[in-house]
């Protein structure tokens, strides 16, 4: 086995991906991408409803499972994710229980007030989730985002150094 398939079979053996379908990542008009229903801030549709709580009101949106690649390095592992039309502000990116999350919602670029005469693309949201080793050290995760490509690096945690455990009597009643 040559050092490349190693490297990802390790990087695999410490991160467990966790959605259904991880190699598939459907077409934007395929009717097998399932929907979901998340609220919608007034200020992405435009439209703010009455029966809305905190200006948000439900809208059925497409859910898609971003391509990912991973790959480890001497630091760590250094996750890629294409997240076309997701920016820093619509990025959520999390850790808890030893799950990595991350939810990117893309707004519309058709306006409110315009008819769409044809469309190709599906404008959804992205949803993945991982879990992480004990590897990781988790306080340590940082990302950047450039072009819609996010970059997690996830730096391994340090080993514990040996330590000489002195042993004592037991104290005599």
């Amino acid at each position: 086995m040559d050092a490349a398939l190693r490297a990802q079979s390790k990087a695999e053996k410490r991160m467990t991906d966790v959605v259904n379908n991880p190699g598939s990542v459907p077409n934007n008009g395929d009717a097998s991408v399932p929907r979901v229903t998340v609220p919608v801030p007034a200020q992405t549709t435009g439209q703010p409803d009455d029966n809305s709580k905190n200006g948000e009101n439900a809208r059925e949106r497409f859910l898609f499972s971003p391509p990912i690649d991973i790959f480890e390095t001497e630091e760590g592992l250094v996750l890629h994710a294409d997240l076309p039309g997701v920016s820093i502000k619509t990025l959520e990116l999390q850790v808890q229980d030893n799950k990595l999350t991350l939810f990117g919602r893309v707004r519309p670029v058709v306006p409110p007030e315009a008819r769409t005469v044809h469309e190709e693309y599906g404008v959804g949201d992205f949803l993945r989730s991982f879990i992480l080793s004990d590897e990781v050290d988790h306080e340590r995760i940082t990302a950047t985002m450039n072009n819609g490509v996010l970059k997690v690096v996830l730096p391994k945690a340090p080993k514990p150094k040996s330590r000489r455990i002195e042993v004592n009597a037991e104290p005599t009643s």
